[in-house]
């Protein structure tokens, strides 16, 4: 139960967090959506168990950061959620530059972290080029469908557009994340797909009633 409750914790952080940055403006919510993605990146490959099942620590990042993008979109239109992606997709391939960068250095005989560094840093090229190509692509499809939705349900409660484009699109980033970067590697890439999307339906759950707030504080242009 301990992995669960700290799951819960980590999500109503990540929600919080998109508030503040909401309520900050629109350059911290664009902040906040690039922190989310490197974020996410970053402890891809750190694992845990949580309701009796494998699954890895990033999930609520990345619906995060997805979220972080709608309510972009909600307030400060389409042009700034499409700057916004292309920013933090330039950014996150920095990022991997400058971390394997970092790697190529030959430590110094009194460095005790450089192993630990390597271990962290240095996953699977696949891996890398998978998460980065799948956040481009996931990033635009919801974009996409959080507009078409906010022009048909344009009266319609700001939550549930949320619920739908954040849970088919985080479908989306699951199937193909899994197939690039999973398929051939894990026994039943099929599992994987269940398990890791059940685990990002929770963080769904769990995150986006909070931004039901951001009608309260922010007000619309």
């Amino acid at each position: 139960m301990y992995n669960e409750l700290v799951f819960i914790l980590h999500a109503l952080l990540v929600g919080i967090g998109v508030l503040v940055a909401t309520y900050w403006g629109q350059s911290a919510l664009v902040a906040y959506i690039i922190l989310q993605a490197i974020l996410a990146n970053l402890f891809i490959t750190k694992q845990t168990t949580l309701f009796g099942l494998n699954a890895t620590c990033s999930d609520a990042f990345v619906i995060g950061a997805v979220l972080g993008l709608n309510l972009l979109q909600e307030y400060y239109g389409n042009k700034s959620a499409s700057s916004a992606i292309w920013t933090s997709f330039g950014l996150l391939v920095f990022y991997t530059c400058a971390a394997q960068i970092q790697l190529l250095y030959i430590p110094a005989a009194v460095d005790t972290m450089h192993d630990f560094f390597a271990a962290l840093l240095s996953p699977m090229p696949r891996l890398t080029v998978a998460s980065i190509i799948v956040y481009l692509i996931v990033q635009h499809l919801d974009a996409w469908l959080y507009g078409v939705l906010k022009r048909h349900w344009h009266t319609r409660d700001l939550v549930l557009r949320n619920y739908a484009s954040i849970a088919i699109t985080q479908l989306a980033d699951t199937i193909l994340f899994s197939f690039l970067a999973l398929y051939g590697i894990v026994d039943n890439i099929f599992h994987i797909v269940l398990i890791s999307y059940t685990i990002k339906v929770c963080a769904i759950l769990m995150i986006t009633p909070l931004i039901a707030f951001s009608q309260r504080v922010i007000p619309k242009s």
